[in-house]
């Protein structure tokens, strides 16, 4: 018998929107007020230009930000639809276990704590969300949920139940376009106050950042676990003499 093909799973308007305001630099989980080492490298003098925090943030997008999280965000996204708890630990220990600096552990637990808050206590038609069973159990991972499996738990919320009828990875993939055009939209306004740089200068890098995002993507969903890394001395170093810089723009 020939195979049924299994239907792409659509996101409804009210999912999408959920997702782009996943997106906002406004969401109140204090992402606007880190640079991930990128205000060391202005200060070290790596970064000092527009064509340069381009290169910067393309290459952490594509050497970190792809391997790493990106990763784990679809993973996680899987392990919370299916209510597995044992893998959604899993997956939040790594990330706290491979973060390469106090400053950037902190930020993704600090982070993932205020996303939760968030879930919990906006208003308006998210009332079910709110009393999602699911918010208290990665409240309680310890010692904090990171933000990726923080914002994997959001995005569980917004995308359509599995089902053998249909193929969640369209779905899955939108999310993703939340996820890291949230990323780049922050590291470009950190890029902006720190170099420091015009508006229309930060459009531009914006763009080229926006143009990598797909590749970004279909390399995190192609990553078994054993591929996925957190490997960039660099910035690892970068972020450690972040949390003693004399003069900070952003937080330590």
């Amino acid at each position: 018998m020939p195979q049924v093909k299994p239907r792409p799973a659509t996101l409804t308007t009210a999912a999408r929107l959920q997702l782009m305001w996943l997106a906002s630099p406004a969401l109140p989980v204090g992402g606007f007020s880190y640079s991930e080492g990128l205000e060391t490298a202005v200060d070290s003098g790596r970064v000092t230009s527009e064509a340069q925090a381009t290169s910067w943030l393309r290459d952490q997008l594509l050497l970190s930000v792809a391997r790493a999280d990106l990763a784990v965000v679809a993973r996680a996204v899987a392990a919370w639809q299916r209510d597995d708890l044992a893998r959604v630990r899993e997956l939040n220990d790594w990330v706290r276990t491979t973060r390469e600096s106090t400053e950037l552990r902190l930020q993704t637990e600090q982070m993932g704590r205020s996303l939760v808050e968030w879930l919990r206590n906006r208003g308006g038609g998210a009332q079910v969300v709110a009393t999602d069973a699911r918010l208290a159990n990665c409240a309680a991972l310890p010692p904090a949920p990171t933000w990726p499996v923080a914002f994997a738990l959001a995005m569980a919320q917004c995308l359509p139940p599995p089902s053998p009828l249909t193929d969640a990875e369209p779905a899955l993939r939108e999310a993703l376009l939340s996820f890291t055009f949230g990323w780049a939209e922050n590291m470009v306004q950190a890029a902006i106050k720190a170099v420091p740089l015009g508006q229309s200068a930060g459009q531009r890098i914006l763009q080229g950042l926006i143009d990598a995002i797909p590749d970004a993507i279909d390399h995190a969903l192609s990553l078994p676990d054993s591929q996925r890394q957190a490997f960039t001395p660099m910035l690892a170093i970068l972020s450690a003499q972040h949390e003693t810089q004399y003069s900070r723009l952003f937080r330590s």
